[in-house]
């Protein structure tokens, strides 16, 4: 039997996300699908599985973005695809918040606001604790609750939030996030 890649999934595909997911990748010894960057997405599921499959280790942290589109756009079906997929194994999901003109919600398990702390209630797009509890506002995360994964976590706009996360800080927010995924999911306790 083949053993299936660990994955981590992210609703965020501009530019600032991609540096900000290749970053932690490389902090944590994974690897980002640097190719799965796009607003919106243009690569298809089975083409991002294809990528996933290569990658030298795990985890794998791939992009998915919809760039506002209401309804499942491409960036969800291919999110889909991947988080369904025989051979993958979702750790969890980074579910990004953004401003859309038609909101789109998801829940999630957990936020992580732009200071770094763990709060029930959800976070919007500049990482301040919201008034909804349990779920964020988002452009890709509308499918977010059909899937069957360990851990949801909710973040404002990955790479920025009053560049509380940019690169030069070192990403605190998303690599918080990160490690919350990988304690939650078992990762360590399956590399012993």
């Amino acid at each position: 039997m083949t053993k299936k890649r660990r994955v981590i999934l992210v609703t965020d595909g501009d530019e600032y996300a991609a540096r900000t997911i290749q970053h932690v990748a490389a902090n944590i010894g994974g690897r980002a699908i640097s190719q799965s960057q796009g607003n919106p997405t243009t690569l298809t599921g089975s083409q991002i599985v294809q990528l996933i499959l290569k990658a030298k280790n795990d985890p794998v942290f791939v992009m998915f973005d919809d760039c506002g589109l209401l309804g499942e756009g491409a960036g969800e079906i291919a999110l889909k695809y991947v988080a369904e997929h025989s051979e993958i194994e979702v750790l969890g999901i980074i579910a990004v918040a953004s401003k859309t003109h038609q909101t789109e919600w998801a829940k999630v398990d957990v936020s992580i606001d732009r200071f770094g702390e763990l709060t029930e209630y959800g976070v919007d797009k500049s990482g301040l604790k919201d008034l909804e509890l349990g779920r964020i506002s988002g452009d890709t995360v509308y499918c977010l609750d059909q899937l069957n994964v360990p851990i949801i976590v909710g973040i404002g706009d990955i790479g920025k939030m009053a560049r509380k996360d940019s690169v030069k800080n070192g990403c605190p927010i998303t690599l918080k996030a990160v490690e919350l995924i990988l304690e939650r999911s078992g990762y360590h306790d399956n590399q012993k």
